[in-house]
């Protein structure tokens, strides 16, 4: 069992997860990187935390399925011994991009398996392990993080299901930190606003001239790097008397400005 205090991050072979890896591992997390499809991307992401000095791990799992989401755990705790900190960053946009008039239910299910099932139920077995191992004192604190989005409350109508997952991922934030409040376990959600990932290329150019126009008080995008500061000031405990907090990391997107 490692000393250091373990992440699990699911999704963090590539863009924000990836960046929260490696701040946590600068921190001085060993860090579980879980990817779907992209090795390479992975084994990149590993080899720049090893290079820094940090320790990593690899696991593959898609967590829409629940026999991937119980290898996760188990290949977690048999690499390190101990979960101190869940961040639920995998998510997915719709295959294809629909009006809401014309989405298929084949779109709704692949995107609500990933982005809300998937960490209902990984966040379900996770805190199941914290409690035992909060009790068993061999880990001192723990924590789960929900990455959401401005989606969560902001339509976008050709993407209804993507929206959908992240209000209900919001909501799953508040029922979780209010269950696992007496455990000592605390529950966050990051909410990050346009953020410049693969995730935007299609729609990149709009972002930007909604950006200069002033979309945002702060007037560009954001980076991956900025949601991964804000995982690594919650992981590092600094908030000890919150939980079921959202915290905003959009540019000013929610301020609504008149």
């Amino acid at each position: 069992m490692t000393t250091s205090p373990v992440a699990l991050v699911t999704g963090g072979s590539r863009g924000i997860g990836r960046s929260i890896c490696i701040e946590l591992a600068k921190t001085g997390y060993a860090v579980l990187i879980n990817y779907n499809t992209n090795l390479d991307a992975a084994e990149a992401t590993r080899a720049e935390i090893e290079k820094a000095g940090g320790v990593a791990e690899i696991c593959p799992a898609d967590i829409a399925f629940a026999a991937h989401r119980e290898s996760l755990l188990d290949f977690t705790l048999e690499t390190f011994g101990r979960i101190d900190l869940v961040v639920n960053n995998a998510g997915i946009a719709p295959p294809k991009r629909l009006d809401i008039l014309e989405t298929t239910e084949e779109n709704f299910d692949r995107v609500l398996d990933t982005n809300l099932k998937g960490p209902f139920f990984l966040t379900q077995q996770a805190a199941q392990i914290m409690i035992n191992q909060l009790a068993e004192k061999k880990i001192s604190r723990a924590a789960i993080i929900n990455i959401s989005s401005v989606s969560a409350y902001a339509p976008s109508l050709n993407r209804a299901e993507y929206c959908i997952s992240k209000a209900g991922l919001s909501m799953m934030t508040s029922l979780f930190a209010a269950r696992l409040a007496e455990h000592g376990i605390h529950v966050y959600e990051i909410r990050p606003g346009i953020i410049d990932t693969e995730m935007v290329k299609p729609v990149r150019a709009k972002y930007e001239k909604m950006l200069a126009n002033g979309l945002t008080p702060i007037r560009r995008m954001g980076k991956p790097e900025d949601v991964a500061r804000a995982v690594a000031a919650i992981a590092a405990g600094h908030f000890p008397f919150s939980t079921g907090e959202v915290f905003n990391v959009d540019g000013g997107f929610h301020l609504r400005v008149l």
